[in-house]
């Protein structure tokens, strides 16, 4: 399994960074787990054709994690003339906000007679699924979306990656964690409780609860950007827009 990181930022782009989207490649599959507003942009300046995704895997349902999906979705249907099935995967509330996005960007796009398949497939927190030979479990998180904001576990040829999505402290974390190769964790603030988000002085508090090989820290703010050296002299993974990891 190999991530790529397409983007790491937060909602404002801090430090330049795109909005989080992670591609993963494995079994012969190539998903986006997030999806965020910028994402087109990061793929295009990366030279990654977009025909080569298989599905999209989302866990939470704010712009900044799944904003692209409009524009991809009409990109693959008029520049990149897809023929290929598409699945997007998500919490319950994932078709209905789709639509709704897709119609406040270009009104009727949601009513297009697709040129390539596609489905829209709810995944319920606790309940285990499969998505294009993943393997998923997800787990809802703290952080307001309008709709379940969740952590993601996905399984392939005997690799675990994790990721928490949005969210702050919760003990949800600790068994979607457990046991994984890679588990990418959101670093918002450095030290600030801002509703909604980690910070790293309470990650660093809540690590040995994490029984996972790598940490990998994503989503943060200026004040967690201005610390990266610390974060790395305890050992953490930083995420990088461009960044490739072998799970």
């Amino acid at each position: 399994m190999r991530l790529t990181v397409i983007g790491c930022g937060d909602a404002f782009g801090s430090g330049g960074r795109f909005n989080t989207c992670f591609m993963i490649e494995a079994g012969g599959r190539t998903v986006l787990l997030d999806c965020g507003a910028s994402t087109p942009v990061a793929l295009k300046q990366r030279n990654i054709d977009i025909n080569v995704v298989d599905g999209v895997i989302l866990s939470h349902l704010h712009g900044d994690h799944f904003g692209a999906l409009p524009f991809l979705m009409l990109e693959w249907q008029f520049h990149a003339r897809r023929e290929r099935p598409l699945t997007i995967a998500g919490p319950p509330g994932t078709r209905e906000r789709l639509n709704a996005a897709m119609e406040v960007y270009f009104p009727r796009s949601s009513k297009n007679e697709w040129r390539f398949p596609y489905e829209v497939a709810e995944i319920p927190p606790g309940v285990p699924d499969e998505v294009l030979g993943f393997a998923i479990r997800t787990a809802e998180v703290i952080h307001q979306s309008g709709a379940p904001s969740t952590a993601v576990r996905l399984t392939q040829g005997g690799k675990v990656l994790t990721y928490s999505g949005d969210t702050e402290w919760t003990d949800a974390l600790i068994p979607i964690a457990d046991g994984a190769d890679l588990f990418v964790i959101e670093c918002y603030d450095h030290s600030r409780n801002v509703p909604g988000h980690m910070n790293f002085q309470t990650l660093k508090e809540k690590r040995p609860l994490f029984r996972a090989g790598r940490i990998m820290i994503t989503h943060m703010n200026p004040t967690m950007l201005a610390k990266v050296d610390e974060a790395r002299r305890e050992g953490f993974v930083v995420a990088e827009d461009g960044m490739a990891v072998e799970v």
